[in-house]
């Protein structure tokens, strides 16, 4: 299946020296074969026990052709372990097989990472779900150790982040590591036959996009300010949408997978973005983020996505993908991640008496065949590294939050060459600090000021 490529030379040359995104032919680490048995059973580690770390957990306990079982769990936050570990605990009551981890495999603290990785053996799992600032730590970490990585998406929110990830998957190819990424609507059956079936013309050439995520707020995008009695560190961990170098803001982490899915259909990442977007009703909100976003992106050969955010409560809400072809269109996600229904029409007008294919009912969930296609890479030692494409998602979408927080035209290449990161210290990070951004006197952080502060997305040497 053809994956979107770069269309300018250098862009080529940049990912083709750092991510080699296809170069798999590395020295391997022996991989085993799944069968009963304490030896042959894939252990897992969790890093990050919110919401999605938590759901990763489970599907990856749910794979259906090896044995998996959890066996360790870490956060900086002793009540989201405990709470994912009872969620957990509850979902797997039929089959308590499937977890082993007493007390004394439950970390917390800044350092809990390795020592639930320590736990694990060379070609075991481990699933990265913290705030994408630490990503490439803890990445660097599973490859010093030798296990197979599932990341959550963005995988990163800057340009030295991007290049530094790049490097990390050469590095993991050479050991034969398998990385995942979850953008999990690559691994959906019925976007999988939809690709190829605009791969090969169906709905002619694309010539434009459109992709909607908008609806009330969500997550931890708008923060009040924090309280006196907590620590600033954990404060923003706590409260990561809310924070640029946490998460890249809710633009990355809401709408890296339409970005990701329409430029997949595309087969090509845009070379340029511009972009509005604004602060309107914030009320104590004390956040980095615009709650609406519009993005212009714009693709080698001249054609457009255009991506419409919002998290604005009382407002229309949507939520889908659409393509537009030279001889039809198509639904890349009709409302949601889940189910898909995708389908193509012989029109523009995607009515339903134009429906030319639509992919058979009920379908798969993207967030168990994700974890079954990595899993089977793993037990039959398959090439499987998709750090260097979710790199790449990262970076268009970081392009597009760029654009609408300076009000100026960004380029690929100015995205990866921007010297801003966003938290250079996630390294050597504690609950005492430093943190990356600091509020003012009157609680508040650093916000984008389009047309003022033009060269970064916000004035970062004086927060």
């Amino acid at each position: 299946m053809p994956e979107p490529t770069t269309p300018d030379t250098d862009r080529r040359n940049f990912i083709k020296v750092l991510g080699a995104a296809s170069a798999l032919n590395a020295v391997t680490i022996p991989h085993v074969h799944a069968q009963e048995g304490q030896a042959n059973t894939l252990q897992v580690a969790l890093v990050g026990c919110g919401g999605r770390g938590t759901g990763a957990a489970a599907n990856a306990l749910k794979v259906k052709n090896a044995d998996t079982k959890l066996v360790a769990m870490a956060d900086v936050f002793d009540e989201r372990l405990k709470s994912s570990y009872a969620g957990l605990t509850n979902e797997f009551l039929e089959k308590p097989h499937k977890l082993s981890i007493p007390p004394e495999h439950q970390f917390v603290g800044f350092d809990a990472y390795k020592k639930a990785m320590d736990l694990l053996r060379p070609n075991d799992i481990v699933v990265l779900a913290t705030p994408l600032a630490f990503r490439w730590v803890h990445y660097a970490y599973a490859i010093e150790r030798g296990i197979n990585v599932f990341m959550e998406k963005p995988v990163t929110a800057d340009g030295p982040t991007s290049k530094r990830m790049l490097e990390l998957a050469k590095k993991a190819d050479e050991k034969g590591i398998k990385s995942a990424v979850g953008l999990m609507v690559r691994h959906c059956r019925g976007r999988q036959e939809l690709h190829e079936r605009i791969s090969n013309g169906e709905i002619g050439d694309i010539i434009a996009m459109r992709a909607y995520r908008m609806h009330g707020p969500v997550g931890s995008a708008f923060s009040a300010k924090k309280p006196p009695e907590k620590q600033e560190v954990m404060y923003q961990i706590e409260r990561f949408h809310s924070f640029l170098w946490a998460s890249g803001g809710l633009f990355n982490d809401f709408y890296i997978h339409q970005i990701d899915e329409t430029c997949w259909m595309k087969n090509a990442w845009p070379v340029k973005a511009h972009a509005v977007g604004g602060r309107h009703f914030r009320g104590d909100s004390v956040d980095q983020n615009f709650d609406s976003y519009a993005v212009e992106y714009t693709f080698d050969d001249g054609s457009k996505l255009f991506l419409n955010g919002r998290t604005m409560s009382g407002c229309r809400n949507d939520f889908s993908s659409i393509a537009h072809g030279s001889k039809g269109s198509a639904y890349v996600s009709t409302s949601g991640h889940s189910p898909g229904l995708v389908r193509t029409f012989n029109g523009q007008n995607q009515s339903r008496n134009d429906v030319s294919w639509a992919f058979p009912q009920p379908e798969d969930s993207p967030y168990q065949l994700e974890w079954d296609d990595f899993v089977d890479a793993i037990i039959n030692n398959k090439p499987y590294n998709e750090v260097p494409r979710g790199v790449q998602a990262s970076l268009v979408s970081s392009m597009g939050r760029m654009a609408a927080h300076t009000g100026q035209e960004i380029t690929y290449e100015q995205m990866v060459e921007c010297p801003h990161e966003f938290a250079p210290n996630a390294a050597e990070m504690t609950p005492d600090g430093p943190a990356p951004v600091m509020s003012d006197a009157e609680g508040k952080y650093p916000v984008p000021t389009p047309g003022v502060i033009t060269e970064f997305e916000y004035d970062y040497k004086q927060a």
